[in-house]
């Protein structure tokens, strides 16, 4: 029985970035490694710009009807947002692209490999050289 998103799926396993993911058996070994302290300090920052986010326009949002001004949360809610994107993209500059790419790769490897399963699609085994 053929599902609306078999043609998707097939497309998708036929990009060379998922084969070569599957083919390496790309996992997270990478994390064992001790992270260093600018990694640290970027994830922080990307854990901050959380916490600068929406919240922060929450508490604008109670402050502006608690004080009947308007203008608090139309100024202060954008800048507070921007700025909470300005804090996010220190932190990926921080902390780089190299865990958020073998991430995405172990996590891209583990979907396509359940989706397989589930479509009753046998995965072969690479071959050794």
């Amino acid at each position: 029985m053929a599902h609306w998103f078999e043609p998707i799926f097939l497309r998708l396993a036929a990009l060379p970035y998922v084969q070569q993911a599957i083919a390496d058996q790309a996992d997270l070994s990478a994390f064992k490694v001790r992270p260093t302290p600018r990694i640290v300090s970027g994830v922080f920052l990307i854990a901050a710009s959380f916490v600068l986010g929406w919240p922060l326009i929450s508490a604008l949002g109670f402050l502006a009807l608690h004080l009947g001004n308007p203008w608090i949360i139309a100024v202060g809610g954008p800048l507070a947002y921007g700025f909470s994107h300005l804090v996010f993209l220190a932190g990926m500059y921080l902390s780089g692209a190299e865990y958020t790419l073998i991430f995405c790769r172990w996590l891209v490897r583990v979907v396509m490999e359940r989706l397989m399963v589930w479509q009753g699609i046998e995965r072969k085994e690479p071959v050794q050289q």
